[in-house]
């Protein structure tokens, strides 16, 4: 009991953190004087005040984190942080229920970008902030930001930032101390989200909108302030900047930092993903693109390249962005998509999926039992870049995919038995783990997730969850072994 006592201690200081970041819509939201101001208000004093609640009646249970420890605080943040975040939602929204708000907030903070929401073009500005804040703070991952600053509340970093990240940024320090790293990894991030601002404007956005998809943009979680997404300014350029800093985000941010750090691009070659994630992209743009082009879905080659170009590295990406209706193309279309989205990103990056990093190892290992059938007695090992990868390594990597696939199956059935269609069923599993957002049939991207009910939406947010903390890192909670002293 004394065990959990310390992580609410923990998790009372990162509520009270967490309200304050509302401090920002507020300020909106007094510029403007809009109706959503009293939303905030409440939300602020529920929030901070619950908060100031778990510490102060913690407060005598203070030690550094353990393994164990870390994992179940992880849990509880991106379980517990979407209740309160929220709180503007339900206030200002009154025909919203408890369990679509709860889902809009963990799409916001898992990075997914599904919504409930319509009339967006509507709403208070404030509301959209609040919206693409969450999506940029979920993104690069609240944790990490809590490792920055948890040095100044006597909390140890390590624990959080290994149950939190995934792939080989867990096994390299990037910086000697881990709070030097998350603040080096957090400086990046909100330097790029600048310059994606200031992008955003110069393409012809206005300041507001700038900001609020910049944020969901660095963030890959594809919330925006319009119903009709990016097709509500049909402009090139601006679609031309998105995709280019969906790219970026795309990219393992320790290899960003490195960048910065070495003054050089040299890091980017060395880069074991960055190659495949290129390619696969590349060719998966100019294939669509001929595959529309001769379907006469677009006359123009031209036309079919932008269309084509923007919704994959908005799909691969995990972000979500559409500039139209990409669910009337011919299905083999959408569906490769989903596809990339499964795998495309970058290990480290704000994207979902299994990442690329585990997908080469796949492969390689799919060579190996090939190679292996034909040659009994040869030794080959497997490799990514100049690395040998253990078999340990291997065998963690295949667990994974099993996880990652039976919670597909398993998803996709329950919303089939629950009454969606099939492809709306299994799109909803699929994006929803990948978090990716938009699906095909009834959450489309001209729609929304609304039409489920609410069985359906507590599904959803469940396997956003999943997905965004990769599976082990909840499921292990629920074993007997981890709660044995």
């Amino acid at each position: 009991m004394s065990r959990l006592f310390v992580v609410v201690n923990v998790l009372g200081k990162m509520v009270l953190i967490f309200g304050l970041t509302m401090l920002i819509p507020l300020g909106l939201a007094l510029w403007f004087n809009d109706d959503a101001r009293f939303a905030f208000e409440e939300s602020i004093l529920i929030t901070t005040g619950c908060g100031l609640l778990m510490w102060l009646a913690t407060r005598r249970y203070k030690r550094e984190l353990q393994t164990r420890d870390g994992f179940l605080l992880v849990v509880l943040v991106w379980s517990v942080l979407p209740a309160f975040a929220m709180l503007p939602l339900l206030f200002y929204l009154p025909d919203l229920n408890l369990s679509k708000a709860y889902f809009e907030a963990a799409s916001g903070l898992t990075a997914t970008g599904g919504t409930v929401l319509s009339g967006l073009d509507a709403m208070p500005p404030s509301i959209n902030l609040w919206r693409g804040e969450l999506v940029w703070l979920g993104g690069m991952g609240l944790i990490v930001l809590a490792v920055a600053i948890l040095p100044l509340l006597g909390v140890g970093g390590r624990q959080l930032l290994n149950a939190e990240i995934p792939g080989p940024m867990k096994e390299n320090k990037l910086t000697p101390r881990i709070a030097e790293t998350a603040k080096g990894l957090w400086t990046i991030y909100a330097s790029l989200t600048l310059v994606c601002v200031v992008a955003y404007r110069w393409a012809g956005m206005d300041w507001f909108d700038a900001v609020m998809h910049a944020f969901t943009t660095l963030g890959l979680g594809g919330f925006s302030s319009h119903d009709a997404s990016y097709g509500y300014w049909d402009s090139p350029l601006i679609e031309s900047v998105a995709i280019l800093f969906m790219l970026i985000a795309g990219i393992n941010f320790a290899t960003h930092f490195l960048v910065w750090r070495a003054k050089s691009l040299i890091p980017y070659r060395h880069d074991s993903e960055l190659g495949w994630y290129v390619i696969i992209l590349l060719f998966s743009c100019i294939g669509l693109a001929s595959y529309l082009w001769f379907a006469d879905v677009y006359t123009d080659p031209l036309t079919a390249f932008r269309y084509a170009a923007f919704n994959i590295v908005s799909v691969a990406t995990t972000t979500g962005y559409s500039n139209t209706d990409y669910s009337l193309w011919p299905m083999f279309v959408p569906l490769w998509m989903l596809f990339l989205s499964g795998f495309c990103t970058s290990s480290g990056s704000t994207g979902g999926g299994i990442k690329m990093i585990r997908a080469r190892i796949l492969y390689q290992q799919v060579y190996r039992e090939m190679i292996t059938i034909m040659h009994p007695s040869a030794v080959i090992p497997a490799k990514v870049g100049r690395s040998v990868v253990a078999n340990r390594i291997i065998l963690a990597v295949l667990g994974f995919l099993f996880i990652y696939a039976a919670s597909i199956v398993l998803m996709t059935l329950a919303l089939t038995f629950s009454g969606l269609d099939v492809i709306t069923g299994f799109s909803a599993a699929v994006a929803c783990i990948n978090n990716l957002g938009p699906g095909l049939g009834e959450i489309g991207p001209a729609t929304t997730y609304a039409s489920l009910t609410d069985f359906q939406v507590w599904i959803c947010s469940f396997a956003m969850l999943l997905g965004r903390l990769e599976f082990f890192t909840v499921l292990v909670i629920f074993t007997p072994a981890f709660w044995r002293k």
